[in-house]
């Protein structure tokens, strides 16, 4: 092999060199280097300078590097060499080595005359060593005199990163002089020997630390042991019920959802900063967040997973709520989680010499009054500050860099603010068909009790897709004999659920034992108004726990409590006094719906405000308790000195409840309770709000730009509107609404949209005059939420389903019902899970509809097989325009098949065979396309294995056909010489 001279090599590789080390986003790699060439002397200080400009952009600053290196000859661009391939030993493989660079870097311990000289050159393993204890070397630094406190305080700045600022250590320490470095260097040699000690034993901790450990896992494990989401009213263990809910990476794979163990969760796959500490697991209301997270402490506790981790630290954002004190985080972990017998600072000494043994959780950040904020910033961890204080600051990384937190919220509640703060995001999105099964069989004991119940809800799809979620999957579970015993059908919206959990708890708990009465909201209308007060003004305030005081004064009794409603809540903040909490924030919603509606307190204020939308509300009120809307004299401050608005997410699901509950199948049950007056006069402003907040929606559509349609991209609140309108059945108000909308496309991508919302749009959409097209790009629809937008198909002139997690059984359902609407003509299916098997419901489509016009089947797991079934539909098919098969595994084979049918084709506009192992015989083959098609315009081979025998074929046909604008052929088996070759030859070769 040709032996390249160092300079020669960098100028050749300077752009993959490059790549390699900024690719990431990171200045790590770069920074690394220049390290190990300091060093070596290679770099003084003056050039490192030259290099790092704050401000200057990443790449600026790695060419500035290349370039000096190459002016200082062979053995500088040697070393480089040497310090890259240590730094990413994979990013440029072995080609640098077997080129002729054959340096390395010496780090053989030398002859140091003087400390400084020393941190200079054993510079690259002290960065190593110094990030994971920056606290530990800056309070060394000050107690023997060499640092003061601004000192500190600059080399932690949130913006630096753990090797940053070991970096701006060590340069602050080589200029304060000899005895300064010396001072770091025994320190650092104190620490491996302590780390050295530890190790033997696998760490060799301390008795008084293994008892804590010990007292913490017993702790956890308590907590955890039975399923406790729910209130753990059957005393459920955790390991009998806990059933797997749907997970997904925020990336365009289509192996988004799938079971992914917590080690990697925890661990590298899908990260998105790696210089960040934090997960965070985000879901909807009711989606599995807390018992997920339960079921990572129990694991931990029995030492069945996580257990790289040697404390695990859980705490409840709703408990911390009611810390009223300023806290030290040693005083947030040991007060609030588990006390120490005896030696605390030993233990918490520990904890900041080894964050990377230890994990934080936080269980619903949207509970929290405060939204996350980052203005407030404290590095020191003895520092007293507001809970909520400490909290952003350990999310952020600003306190304890290096602890792993894991953090769960409703995705409301995370802002850009936050994300940047995130090592990786997950989203729970609920159970799974399989999941639902599975789950209602772990509930019941009895198979056949579980067989009726899974038949019930078969043959309830509306239902099924409520199911979804896994706290509506434990209330139909719960209330099983209610279920079988009211009808086919009857269950379709989220408020009669939630209706039949009330029902079910009232009959548990009542003396008679004979089937509850047509009377029972009027029986127990006492309980439900002390209930539902408690409950509103808890909404009102973003308050979750409550003291007896706060339930004395609403009036809740002894006999209330009993109910099961209510259970005792673990706040460790009021130990001295018990506290309670509602058995899940969407059970608080609808008791507190309840009282909006059926208090005579309660006014149409209290409906409006309900419904208000975001926009409107940042103009009103800022700081402005909610609970002023009720008219009582006497209503409780539960909140205390608290004013902040009361959460929007909680707001709306109360409001859907209100919707549902003033449906007109709900009148006389409400009428028994309240004035009939009253009620219609709340019913009616609902409507009202409902019919004024679509009309914002629908007044903020843009025109259209010219020539293209006019669309619609939905605001996050419009699909919340939706659920209210199909909560309240009211298809009047559907109807009103939809004759409003005059656009030709909606777009509700990235809107949380599952089987439920699915259920809702379909019973709103059907209403409207004209055909659209539907986009629902990124949601999770999955089958289930397919077969809910069944009824709205005959409006549906497009439909956009990239991935949603559908099936080959989702789209044999979906074609059954299009196959015979002449306004459905698009359909485009990225990203999914669809096989060979959906390719014959396709085929069939494309037969028996000669004015379909697109199809788009992109990165799914079609092959041959499925090719030749779609060239089946295509030989009998004259309307179809684009066809895209990206990203799939047809290969030659299913691209002759294609071009056989096509071939001919009148109509093809636009064909995608990008990533499909097309080589040329397939090229060949699409050749002929090219040469009798009349309307091709584009065809897309990038990323395939032709050769220049294809490409010549395909040279050859676009001699006969001048209408094909471009045939797009990057990344191919060519050669440099033969693109620039080709490209002489025929323009419209793209490579």
């Amino acid at each position: 092999m040709k032996t390249c001279l160092p300079q020669e090599l960098l100028l050749k590789r300077r752009a993959e060199i490059l790549h390699a080390l900024c690719s990431s986003g990171s200045a790590e790699h770069l920074e690394r280097v220049m390290d190990m060439l300091l060093a070596q002397g290679e770099l003084g200080w003056e050039d490192c300078q030259n290099v790092l400009v704050p401000g200057r952009a990443l790449y600026s600053n790695a060419r500035q590097l290349l370039d000096l290196v190459y002016t200082k000859g062979a053995d500088s661009c040697e070393l480089f060499f040497s310090a890259v391939k240590q730094v990413l030993p994979e990013a440029l493989g072995d080609a640098l080595f077997l080129s002729g660079c054959h340096s390395t870097l010496d780090y053989t311990e030398k002859p140091q005359r003087t400390s400084t000289e020393e941190l200079l050159s054993q510079r690259p393993d002290l960065v190593l060593k110094l990030q994971g204890c920056i606290d530990g070397a800056l309070r060394a630094l000050v107690e023997s005199g060499h640092f003061s406190s601004t000192d500190c305080d600059g080399i932690q700045l949130p913006i630096y990163t753990p090797s940053q600022q070991a970096r701006r250590l060590l340069d602050l320490v080589r200029s304060k002089g000899e005895s300064a470095s010396l001072a770091v260097l025994q320190f650092v040699q104190q620490s491996l020997e302590s780390e050295s000690s530890l190790e033997q034993t696998n760490p060799n901790l301390t008795n008084e630390f293994v008892k804590y450990q010990k007292k913490l896992k017993s702790s956890v494990s308590a907590q955890s042991r039975f399923l406790s989401t729910y209130g753990g009213t059957s005393h459920m263990p955790l390991d009998d019920i806990y059933t797997e809910v749907q997970m997904e990476l925020p990336s365009n794979s289509s192996d988004n959802y799938k079971s992914m163990s917590f080690e990697e969760i925890i661990g590298p796959v899908g990260t998105v900063n790696d210089d960040a500490d934090t997960v965070l697991a985000s879901g909807e209301a009711g989606s599995g967040k807390s018992t997920w997270l339960q079921r990572l402490h129990l694991l931990w506790a029995q030492g069945k997973a996580l257990q790289d981790f040697l404390l695990l630290f859980p705490f409840s954002c709703r408990r911390l709520n009611s810390e009223q004190r300023d806290l030290s985080v040693q005083e947030l972990l040991f007060q609030h989680c588990c006390w120490p017998d005896r030696g605390q600072e030993e233990i918490f000494q520990f904890i900041l010499d080894h964050p990377h043994l230890v994990l934080f959780t936080f269980d619903g950040l949207d509970e929290l009054k405060q939204s996350f904020a980052d203005e407030q910033r404290i590095c020191c961890p003895s520092q007293r500050a507001p809970v909520h204080v400490l909290l952003f600051n350990l999310i952020q990384g600003s306190l304890m860099k290096g602890v792993r937190k894991v953090v769960t919220s409703r995705p409301e509640a995370v802002g850009p603010a936050l994300k940047k703060h995130l090592h990786k995001e997950i989203h729970l999105k609920g159970f799974s068909p399989s999941g639902i099964d599975c789950f209602v069989r772990k509930h019941h004991s009895d198979p056949n009790e579980a067989a009726k119940v899974l038949e019930s809800l078969q043959a309830n799809t509306a239902l099924l897709g409520l199911c979804h979620s896994p706290v509506l999957c434990w209330i139909v579970s719960q209330c099983h004999k209610e279920l079988l015993g009211c009808g086919e059908g009857s269950l379709q919206t989220i408020t009669d659920v939630y209706l039949m959990i009330l029902q079910h708890f009232f009959q548990h708990h009542s003396t008679v034992k004979s089937p509850i009465g047509v009377n029972w909201l009027q029986e127990n209308l006492g309980t439900v108004l002390h209930l539902g007060q408690l409950a509103f003004e808890g909404i009102s305030n973003s308050s979750y726990i409550f003291s007896v005081t706060d339930m004395e004064t609403c009036g809740v009794t002894e006999s209330d409590i009993c109910m099961g409603f209510l259970i005792q809540s673990k706040d460790m903040s009021l130990a001295n006094s018990k506290c309670y909490e509602f058995l899940h924030i969407t059970l608080q919603c609808f008791l507190a719906a309840l009282f909006a509606i059926l208090s005579r307190n309660s006014g149409c204020s209290a409906i409006s405000k309900l419904f208000e939308l975001q926009e409107m509300k940042k103009k009103r009120l800022r700081g402005t308790c909610f609970g002023a809307c009720l008219n009582s004299t006497n209503t409780p401050n539960i909140a205390e000195e608290h004013s902040t608005m009361a959460e929007t997410p909680n707001l709306q699901i109360t409001a859907t409840f209100v919707s549902g509950l003033l449906s007109q199948r709900y009148q006389k049950l409400l009428f028994q309770c309240s004035s009939s007056v009253l009620v219609e006069r709340k019913t009616k402003h609902a409507e009202k709000c409902l019919s004024k907040g679509m009309q914002q929606h629908f007044r903020s559509i843009p025109q259209p730009v010219q020539g293209e349609k006019k669309s619609m991209h939905a605001m996050p609140e419009f699909v919340w509107l939706i659920k209210c309108i199909y909560e309240m059945q009211n298809s009047r108000l559907a109807k009103d609404a939809m004759s409003k909308l005059e656009a030709e496309h909606l777009k509700l991508t990235y809107c949380n949209i599952g089987p439920v919302e699915c259920t809702a749009l379909a019973y709103v959409l059907q209403h409207l005059k004209n055909p659209v097209g539907i986009q629902l790009d990124n949601n999770s629809v999955g089958d289930v939420g397919v077969e809910q937008l069944l009824p709205c198909m005959h409006i549906c002139s497009s439909l956009y389903l990239r991935n949603n997690n559908i099936t080959d059984e989702g789209i044999r359902k979906l074609i059954d019902k299009v196959i015979h609407l002449q306004n459905f003509q698009k359909i485009a299916l990225f990203n999914n899970r669809l096989t060979d098997a959906c390719t014959k419901h396709f085929s069939y489509l494309l037969k028996t509809r000669q004015n379909f016009l697109s199809l788009r089947l992109g990165n799914n797991n079609i092959t041959a097989k499925g090719a030749k079934q779609l060239a089946e539909g295509l030989k009998f098919n004259h309307s179809l325009q684009y066809l895209g098969l990206w990203g799939n595994k047809i290969g030659d084979e299913g691209a002759e098949a294609l071009a056989n049918a096509l071939q001919n084709s009148e109509s093809i506009v636009w064909l995608s065979l990008v990533g499909n192992g097309v080589g040329s015989a397939g090229a060949c083959a699409i050749s002929n396309i090219i040469k009798n098609s009349t309307s091709l315009e584009d065809l897309w081979l990038t990323e395939n294995c032709i050769t220049r025998t294809g490409v010549e074929s395909l040279t050859q046909a676009l001699k006969h056909n001048h209408h094909v604008k471009s045939v797009w052929l990057k990344n191919n088996d060519l050669t440099s010489a033969e693109i620039e070759e080709m490209e002489q030859i025929e323009s419209r070769l793209v490579f």
